[in-house]
């Protein structure tokens, strides 16, 4: 495969993925782990995809100070001066922002590609291919985003309306203006979305030039603007320090979707490539067990076989290290780690995040 010569690979690796608690935690978020048992962690899959396109020092990866170590030492093909720690989370738009920023520092203006570093996507020549066609229409100036083609009205996405393709020049071969994005909807609205079919989900993968993208922001966000390129006109410089500690804690938090992406597209300036390749968030329990194969059973399982039984359970997800049965439980999802365990379904696997909340609540920062 012929790598992109002047595209960059933005990974934002942040987030604790409470949803998929008690493996998931502030100290080892999700993409740090090896979820669908290939060997790889989250991180490690997607470099592994991006690698082709990019090599390995076009690469940046934005992460947390206390994950710097555990990136660096999964990732020891991207340089050390290509792992951006941010001192605490400001949301996508400043970790976005502040990559973009130092390239252009670098480089002068380039082309970025940025995916999230906690997502599943099996079919990489799909991938690929969308990645291509979505630098064609970002070189012309758009932000670009890749929707994926839905299998069904989820409302666990938000979605991307697509109007008019863009001019053949202008866009390749599948590009098409955004008319808006949309929040994600409840299940009856998510059905007419599908039906209308002329939507995607909303994954998050940006596709801009970092003049076009910096320039977006000065104009719509101009504090945090200011303030990422102040960090970024110093980031390879003895002053980092200083300028990051005093800088940083100002920026505005807020995600590239309502920073960039949605204000840009009411004025026409963002377009869609479909991706119709598999494609998973992993975002909840329920979504990591449609990915792990059943048994002749049906039972689904992660981690060590140490056998598990179970009775008039349809459905069941298991991941523990000792025997478990479940008996009467339709759906079921257990999870056992060595301090904590969790026992829902299915249909309540996007709740976990509250049981996370009363932990902390109640102080026991230890197992959150």
């Amino acid at each position: 495969m012929t790598p992109i010569e002047d595209l960059y690979a933005i990974v934002p690796a942040g987030g604790a993925g409470t949803r998929l608690w008690p493996m998931s935690r502030r100290s080892r978020p999700k993409f740090l782990l090896d979820l669908v048992g290939t060997g790889r962690t989250l991180l490690q899959g997607t470099i592994d995809r991006l690698l082709p396109l990019t090599g390995a020092d076009r690469v940046v990866v934005v992460t947390g100070l206390d994950h710097l170590g555990a990136v660096a030492e999964q990732l020891p093909e991207v340089s050390a001066a290509n792992l951006v720690a941010e001192p605490s989370p400001r949301d996508s738009m400043a970790a976005i922002g502040l990559a973009a920023a130092i390239l252009q520092e670098r480089h002068g203006s380039v082309l970025v590609a940025s995916f999230a570093a906690d997502h599943v996507v099996p079919d990489v020549e799909g991938f690929s291919a969308a990645v291509r066609h979505a630098a064609v229409a970002a070189r012309a100036g758009y932000v670009t985003t890749i929707g994926i083609t839905p299998t069904a009205p989820s409302t666990a996405f938000g979605y991307i309306r697509s109007g008019a393709p863009l001019e053949p020049a202008e866009g390749g071969p599948t590009a098409r203006v955004v008319a808006e994005f949309v929040e994600k909807p409840d299940a009856e609205t998510a059905a007419g979305y599908l039906a209308a079919g002329d939507v995607a989900w909303n994954a998050g993968m940006f596709v801009v030039r970092t003049d076009v993208l910096l320039g977006h922001l000065e104009r719509l966000q101009p504090p945090l603007a200011a303030g990422l390129r102040e960090i970024a006109a110093v980031w390879d410089t003895g002053d980092r320090g200083e300028v990051l500690a005093r800088v940083w804690p100002t920026l505005t938090r807020i995600a590239i979707d309502h920073a960039i992406a949605e204000p840009v597209a009411a004025t026409g300036g963002v377009a869609v490539v479909p991706g119709a390749f598999t494609w998973d968030d992993v975002g909840d329990w329920a979504s990591l067990a449609d990915l792990v194969p059943a048994d002749a059973e049906g039972v689904r399982r992660i981690g060590a076989d140490a056998g598990v039984v179970a009775v008039d359970s349809p459905g069941v997800f298991v991941s523990a290290d000792r025997p478990v049965a479940v008996v009467g439980i339709p759906d079921a999802v257990v999870v056992l780690t060595d301090d904590a365990l969790l026992v829902t379904t299915a249909a309540h696997a996007q709740r976990v995040k509250a049981a996370v909340d009363v932990l902390k609540e109640r102080g026991r920062a230890d197992l959150t």
